[in-house]
């Protein structure tokens, strides 16, 4: 399902890398670009369109790359421009686009600007970042927390006031609503833009701006756990209504779109996490800012039918009228393949991964698929000794942290050079259970989860034209069947999927009655008459010609 060569996102499938965890290619025990370089055969086999690089910029790494303190230098532990340029060119050789990460609403206490900023109050920088007196007795100016734990207000005694930190307090954040600051970030975007990206992956994009009243944020009812335990981290004690997703937002966001516009075929996708992602991955994905967005609805502990139709019914607006990226994993979150199979043995596990891809596939909009996802990796199970990730070294041991999903890529089924991803004792351990599944072991047998997701991705490919952009409506069939049609003015797909442990039942809607059966080879779903029986872990895809 290809379409105008500008609009290539449409539809795509992204592969995002997380290079510390890729291919380490001067043996330092760190994932680095010539690493990625030297692998991209083995991404183009796969059939993606894109790759998607987690931040290599020069950083201290304290959040590894995520507080940057330059935005146009490669860290030299991922190497340096020159070795970038070479991974692009190879990468537009072999037909795979590149998009980067970008970090508008924080940067590194490092950085160059908030080493200026701190000195005093009347530098060039002094109002870079957002800084705040404190109240007559000292405290904070307000009650906003940090996602990874703490206050978000960081004392600083040269300028005797508070600093806005939204994350860890060496990510101090942005005054964006400074139009020179503004400037400069559009400034480093085209920056990389020039050096030939294809687009950028916006990081905590509603994060961007914040209310400059600074009212406190309001409490929210306690969802508690299974164990009737309230949650770990205090952050989620508040509705998060005036640190973020502000509507200074949606006029930044239109500049860079204008800037995007200046490169033909560029794209962005933004990350949002909100308390109502939906309603703002509508605003942010129309046609004058981002191409489209991702949020964590997918990313949770919960993929039952009626979860997914729940969420598909909650991002309708972004369904319809914007563009959604869907994704089930990433370097922030446990695999898919452990956190949506609880309950399922190992085997049941593997079955149900290809579904799970087949479902992100066919919906409308397109997918971010995880470095090791074609693998069928588990989260791997680390030492607290071991840990390095301070998200979860701050709420040890109930939370662990994303240390898990980060491990090193298992290319060969060998120890001595830790799985094929480096000579050196890699910066986290690899997994024993990874390097059973490494890509030498799965690359040549017919039936294994790599061979499968290649198998799923080809026949994505060969959708017809006229469903790239189809009409989506899900169908409530009140049973662990998840499914939903695709219509657009000459076809209409119904694709159907057994989420539960057990056959389930489904009667078809009069019109695929009759229809043509385009299920993937994989599955053996097959409608006979007027219904259709799936097997635990199956699916079926049907396709009608509208007269």
């Amino acid at each position: 399902m290809s379409g105008n060569s500008y609009e290539w996102w449409r539809n795509s499938v992204i592969y995002q890398i997380y290079p510390r965890s890729f291919c380490d290619a001067n043996g330092d025990g760190i994932g680095d670009i010539p690493g990625i370089t030297q692998k991209l055969d083995y991404v183009k086999s796969l059939g993606v369109d894109a790759i998607w690089i987690s931040p290599f910029f020069k950083s201290p790494m304290v959040d590894f790359g995520y507080d940057v303190a330059d935005y146009r230098d490669v860290d030299p532990i991922f190497g340096n421009l020159e070795d970038f340029d070479r991974m692009i060119e190879a990468a537009h050789e072999r037909g795979l686009k590149v998009i980067i990460d970008q970090i508008l609403s924080h940067t590194s206490d490092q950085h160059p600007w908030f080493q200026e900023s701190r000195a005093n109050r009347n530098n060039p920088k002094a109002d870079w970042y957002v800084w705040v007196d404190p109240k007559e007795d000292g405290t904070p100016p307000n009650n906003w927390v940090s996602v990874f734990g703490g206050g978000s207000w960081r004392w600083c005694t040269r300028r005797r006031q508070y600093y806005l930190a939204n994350f860890l307090k060496e990510q101090p954040d942005l005054n964006v609503h400074n139009p020179e600051v503004q400037e400069q970030l559009l400034a480093d975007m085209k920056f990389w833009l020039d050096r030939g990206v294809d687009g950028f992956r916006l990081d905590a994009v509603n994060f961007i701006f914040h209310q400059q009243a600074l009212g406190n944020n309001p409490a929210r009812p306690l969802k508690l756990d299974e164990k009737g335990l309230p949650p770990v981290n205090h952050y989620d004690y508040q509705w998060h209504q005036n640190d973020k997703s502000q509507p200074e937002n949606l006029v930044f966001l239109q500049r860079v779109r204008q800037l995007m516009d200046q490169y033909p075929g560029t794209v962005t996708v933004g990350e949002v996490g909100d308390d109502n992602t939906h309603k703002i991955m509508a605003e942010y994905t129309t046609e004058k800012r981002l191409h489209m967005a991702y949020s964590f609805d997918l990313l949770t502990e919960d993929c039952s039918a009626g979860f997914l139709r729940e969420t598909l019914e909650k991002n309708r607006d972004v369904i319809e009228k914007g563009w959604p990226c869907w994704s089930i994993s990433n370097h922030d979150v446990p695999r898919s393949i452990t956190r949506w199979n609880k309950g399922f043995s190992d085997d049941q596990a593997d079955a149900r991964a290809p579904l799970f891809l087949l479902m992100q596939l066919a919906l409308r909009g397109s997918v971010c698929l995880y470095q090791g996802e074609e693998l069928g990796l588990p989260e791997a199970e680390i030492a607290y000794e071991d840990l390095v990730d301070p998200y979860g070294i701050n709420l040890w041991p109930e939370f662990k942290g994303r240390d898990g999903c980060r491990t090193p890529m298992p290319w060969t089924n060998t120890s001595e050079d830790n799985a094929g991803f480096s000579t050196a004792k890699p910066w986290l351990p690899v997994s024993g259970e990874h390097q059973q599944r490494a890509v030498e072991v799965q690359q040549d047998a017919q039936r294994s989860m790599l061979n499968r997701f290649r198998a799923l991705i080809e026949w994505h490919r060969e959708l017809p034209q006229s469903l790239a952009t189809a009409e989506q409506e899900v169908i409530d069939t009140g049973s662990d069947l998840f499914a939903f049609v695709r219509r657009s003015d000459s076809e209409e797909m119904l694709v159907v999927l057994n989420l539960g442990q057990n056959s389930g039942t489904l009667e078809l809607p009069a019109e695929f009655f009759c229809a043509h059966n385009i299920t993937p080879a994989l599955f053996a779903g097959n409608a006979e008459g007027n219904s259709l029986e799936l097997a635990a872990a199956d699916a079926c895809v049907l396709l009608r010609k509208k007269a």
